[in-house]
């Protein structure tokens, strides 16, 4: 698989999970960017990324694994912006229905939990995210009527080495 192709699926899915958990702060969008963010947040960067031409055919399985990869990166990168904030408000205003979180921050065993329910909701978000990879390439497999063979020499994928 192409290394540069997945350093900018990377990138562009960090920056959209960093866009979400800022704006998952706001109360009256919050579920509906959450739920965005663990869905649907694959097929958005899949055809963002066909649409500007910067991946070419793609097969089932390369949807799949971008779309796991798309999740899991972006729900971390939410996770770093939205738990301090989340926090903080919780600290500064007690009526704040998101402030869950501050109860996690009391001790180092609390802190811990909080650090594996983050990566367990990581890995849930790559799986949900891996299934609308795996929807948006058959899709547009099916739209375009191409399909990426399965030797080296057809694909119009770079590799830099």
């Amino acid at each position: 698989m192409n290394l540069l192709l997945l350093k900018q699926i990377s990138l562009i899915s960090a920056f959209a999970g960093v866009v979400l958990g800022a704006v998952t702060i706001i109360p009256y969008i919050s579920f509906l960017s959450f739920m965005l963010l663990i869905l649907f947040l694959a097929a958005f960067v899949i055809v963002y990324l066909k649409q500007n031409d910067l991946i070419g055919i793609i097969s089932i399985r390369e949807g799949c694994i971008f779309g796991a990869l798309i999740g899991f990166v972006s729900f971390i990168a939410f996770s770093a912006v939205f738990t301090p904030i989340s926090m903080l408000l919780g600290w500064l205003i007690p009526s704040y229905t998101q402030g869950f979180l501050r109860f996690f921050i009391g001790s180092f065993g609390s802190f811990v939990v909080m650090i594996f329910l983050i990566i367990f909701m990581a890995g849930i978000s790559a799986l949900f995210n891996g299934f609308a990879g795996l929807v948006t390439a058959w899709v547009y497999e099916l739209i375009s009527g191409m399909k990426k063979e399965n030797n080296q020499n057809s694909s119009i994928d770079f590799e830099i080495k």
